[in-house]
């Protein structure tokens, strides 16, 4: 709760309704923590089941974000942040090589007919086929 008081407190953009996501920890689900988030103008979004990876892609992406392309640090108008975050995740899509991806990009990576599946064992790695739908 704290927390949370203090993010709305610091909030730049305090007309725009947020979207707070979150797993379904007891602390989000909470009758206070909830009545917070509409009272702050915000709308809660939750994952479908109390899976620890149901969220690991949308945290993977604000790591992002956050760590590679700095957008935190940018006070700029919500439609120039919305542009901003675009382009950022296009150049992190299509432009950047990923070590896990053979130092393709994931849009090479996504297109193959075939896969290398990545291993740290010290056996030859397999391989995946598949027919594109």
């Amino acid at each position: 709760m704290r927390a949370l008081k203090m993010g709305l407190k610091q909030r730049v953009y305090k007309s725009e309704q947020l979207i707070h996501h979150s797993d379904r920890g007891s602390q989000y689900c909470c009758d206070d923590y909830q009545r917070l988030l509409i009272r702050g103008n915000m709308r809660c979004s939750m994952t479908e089941t109390y899976d620890p990876y149901a969220n690991a892609i949308a945290e993977r992406v604000i790591g992002i974000l956050k760590q590679e392309f700095l957008l935190e640090k940018y006070l700029v108008k919500l439609p120039v942040m919305k542009e901003l975050i675009k382009d950022s995740v296009r150049k992190y899509i299509v432009l950047r090589p990923h070590w896990s991806c053979y130092m393709r990009t994931p849009d090479k990576m996504h297109k193959q007919r075939e896969i290398k599946i990545k291993t740290y064992k010290k056996i030859a790695p397999a391989k995946l086929k598949f027919d594109r739908c």
